[in-house]
């Protein structure tokens, strides 16, 4: 799985089971940061997402959700 195909996972997941478009939630999840596993073994990816307190919530809800199915990524 790369950086954009987790972004479009996140979007795809924060759209179904809250509201809002997908537009709104890409930009409150931001970009997906890659680290090196070097430095980063068991997860090499994180989010830092903005917006209201029950937005940032639901991304990191969401997130810690996703690391379990994807703890490792590619650049991409």
């Amino acid at each position: 799985m790369t950086a954009s195909d987790l972004q479009s996972l996140f979007v795809t997941n924060l759209v179904r089971y809250n509201s809002g478009d997908r537009r709104r939630w890409r930009l409150i999840v931001g970009d997906v940061k890659v680290y090196s596993l070097a430095t980063h073994a068991h997860c090499n990816w994180a989010v830092t997402p903005s917006g209201s307190a029950s937005e940032v919530d639901a991304v990191e809800r969401l997130a810690d959700r996703l690391r379990e199915d994807h703890p490792i990524i590619t650049v991409g």
